[in-house]
């Protein structure tokens, strides 16, 4: 059966409504200006990754869709609402937006189906059978569904990141947000997580990703958004950006990234040649 993605891929990126749309965004922490006049548009069902070094602005950037971070100024704009407009109902709106965190944020004292079904009946006021219904849904899907009863301390880290994702699908988002989703893994369990991503993009889910993951940004992106000291530096396929990058910064970025002791031996010569320290 074709997924919902390899249908809409007949349809042009560019010809679908925007789902999140950011404009003009500006964020300062003091007299930190952490975002410099972001703007960005993600189709629907497009997946935008973005990458940077640290500090270069991509969390808050990501914060900033679901307002967990107020921008200082300027629009975002999720389904239609402003997300930035004071008397929006952020609530309302958050429900249409899951996010996924570096850590897992998981009540250890509730097993698993409890971490699933309770923002269900909190949020969407679901009661038990159906929030129980949606959380068996979405468990197999991320392939945990034997792990119902379990409580998080007896997961993997992996299986622990997994069971988040299917919190927020059971929450029935338009929107999926993950802020460096795989970071705070040990490298051997990365793959289950990334495979589960790569489900959720191939049935059409809108996705806007932080990630250091070169790999599935190569493979999942629509696009690859690359920011550095709070801009937008380039922003294209994934065959351009990572693999033909135009910007010095993005160049830099990259082989750092990917080839770490290239990149040091490059400088310690480039270092040598300008009569800095050997």
């Amino acid at each position: 059966m074709e997924s919902e993605k390899s249908v809409e891929a007949v349809e042009p990126v560019g010809t679908r409504r925007p789902e999140i749309r950011i404009r003009d965004l500006h964020k300062s922490f003091g007299d930190n200006q952490v975002l410099r006049g972001i703007d960005l548009d993600i189709a629907q069902g497009e997946v935008v990754c973005v990458i940077g070094p640290s500090g270069s602005g991509k969390s808050t950037l990501l914060r900033c869709v679901n307002l967990l971070e107020e921008p200082t100024r300027g629009q975002v704009f999720v389904g239609g609402t402003e997300v930035t407009d004071p008397d929006v109902d952020i609530d309302a709106v958050r429900r249409r937006i899951g996010m996924v965190f570096q850590q897992f944020n998981l009540f250890p004292h509730l097993t698993v189906t409890e971490n699933l079904t309770l923002p269900q009946r909190r949020v969407l006021k679901r009661d038990k059978a159906r929030a129980a219904k949606a959380a068996a849904e979405n468990l197999e899907r991320v392939g945990l569904s034997e792990k119902a009863g379990a409580y998080p301390s007896s997961l993997s880290g992996g299986q622990q990141q997994r069971v988040a994702i299917a919190r927020a699908l059971a929450m029935g988002p338009r929107v999926m947000l993950f802020d460096e989703p795989t970071s705070a893994l040990d490298p051997e369990l990365v793959g289950d997580v990334l495979a589960v991503m790569r489900m959720l993009a191939d049935e059409g889910m809108t996705m806007m990703v932080v990630t250091h993951e070169m790999a599935f940004a190569r493979e999942v992106a629509d696009r690859v958004v690359f920011m550095d000291g709070g801009v937008i530096v380039e922003d294209g396929t994934p065959e351009r950006v990572i693999g033909d990058p135009a910007h010095e910064r993005t160049r830099h970025f990259l082989s750092r990234l990917l080839d770490p002791a290239r990149a040091q031996v490059e400088e310690e010569r480039n270092q040598g040649l300008t009569g800095g320290s050997p």
